[in-house]
């Protein structure tokens, strides 16, 4: 052990416990050609610089080195650091690689790494490899957040589509299970829309990309959608969570046993579509609330025969007497479409375009399908 690591390094080592920075360096460690003390406090300190300063990653790191030399699960050798057999076994424990085969650090950290904090060590080398892409990162971070299905390669107008399912849900308070995700549903604009209302600070965005890719920053509390800051800010999140777990206990090991790997915690505490309750969201609506809600404003601005109301009017009438559901306008007319398709409630459509109404018309348009909507009926 060079010098420079110190005799109070060594005896601290005998007491150490291989915790998740110590396991943490012996994953890259255990790549292909080891690793130097500088190549451990440039990759493994990027992922828990962030709770440690310059001077205490470094100590971190020869603290670990000679924790993992103490229990034999690494050697040095002119200052070069690799792993032995077990120690590998206690890397790939850590890395839940299984199958994956890992040559260097950026396969370790972009797909092995990634796919232990989303909770997918377990899945096959193929979705794990697909990590380490821009779409496929941000389409496992959006399924593992929103508990959503489907293939590591799916399409982003499919994905917006679930997305904007989940945005429904979410505005009826999830007690029902919304019905457009099969066959055609809402127009993709009219869904981008809607999806955008999961977005930390929701708005339109022009394309599914952007949508996405907001989203999948907003899930892991990133300040900016570039993969490579969404990544890093996930393994951040993971190594955190770690650390806060693992207590250091007064009476260390000898020599632990590497058979139980530790455990990522979940990504989020709870999905958007989670039916279990939580304190600070708005109140909403069940599907019979809100179609009786709707009916009672429909009913104060109904005109002609059969009797029916502009949809922006009921909008208004909404927005105003239930303002503690906090629904937007794109939520309200979404929720409109679903209440319809289970015939909670009936819309229809101007037949006659009279100028007089051209503005009532226009705000009350509600497109769904190959129909777009402007009256809710008042029904006998």
């Amino acid at each position: 052990m060079p010098a420079r690591a110190g005799e109070a390094v060594i005896d601290s080592a005998r007491d150490a416990v291989v915790g998740p920075v110590e396991t943490l360096l012996l994953a890259r460690i255990a790549c292909e050609g080891g690793a130097t003390r500088s190549d451990l406090a440039r990759d493994s300190g990027a992922l828990i610089q962030h709770k440690l300063s310059p001077a205490e990653v470094r100590a971190a790191v020869d603290a670990g080195v000679a924790a993992l030399i103490q229990q034999e699960f690494a050697i040095e050798t002119r200052g070069r650091i690799s792993a032995t057999e077990s120690g590998t076994e206690l890397a790939n424990s850590f890395t839940e690689a299984g199958t994956l085969p890992l040559a260097d650090w950026n396969q370790v950290r972009d797909m092995a790494l990634v796919a232990k904090a989303l909770g997918l060590g377990g899945e096959p080398a193929s979705r794990k490899k697909s990590l380490a892409r821009p779409e496929g990162l941000r389409t496992a971070i959006l399924q593992t957040t929103y508990g959503l299905k489907g293939k590591k390669n799916i399409p982003d107008a499919k994905l917006r589509a679930q997305l904007a399912l989940v945005a429904l849900e979410r505005a009826f308070g999830n007690k029902i299970k919304a019905g457009f995700a099969k066959g055609a549903g809402l127009p993709s604009k009219a869904a981008r829309t809607l999806a955008g209302q999961l977005a930390a600070s929701p708005r339109d965005f022009a394309t599914d990309a952007k949508l996405i890719a907001q989203l999948a920053a907003d899930a892991v509390g990133s300040a900016q959608t570039d993969p490579d800051v969404v990544r890093l800010t996930l393994l951040r999140r993971m190594m955190t969570q770690l650390l806060d777990a693992h207590p250091r206990s007064e009476k260390r090991a000898a020599r632990p046993a590497p058979a139980e790997p530790i455990q990522a915690p979940r990504l989020v505490d709870r999905v958007a579509n989670d039916r279990k309750p939580a304190s600070g969201p708005p109140p909403r609506p069940g599907l019979e609330d809100f179609s009786a809600a709707v009916k009672r404003a429909a009913a104060k601005s109904a005109h002609g025969w059969p009797p029916k109301a502009f949809i922006s009017r009921v909008w208004e009438a909404i927005r105003v007497e239930h303002e503690i559901w906090a629904l937007s306008e794109i939520e309200f007319k979404s929720m409109l479409i679903e209440a319809h398709r289970r015939g909670a409630l009936a819309l229809a459509n101007a037949d006659l375009r009279s100028k007089d109404l051209r503005a009532d018309i226009e705000r009350s348009a509600t497109p769904d399908r190959n129909t777009v909507w402007h009256y809710v009926r008042i029904e006998e």
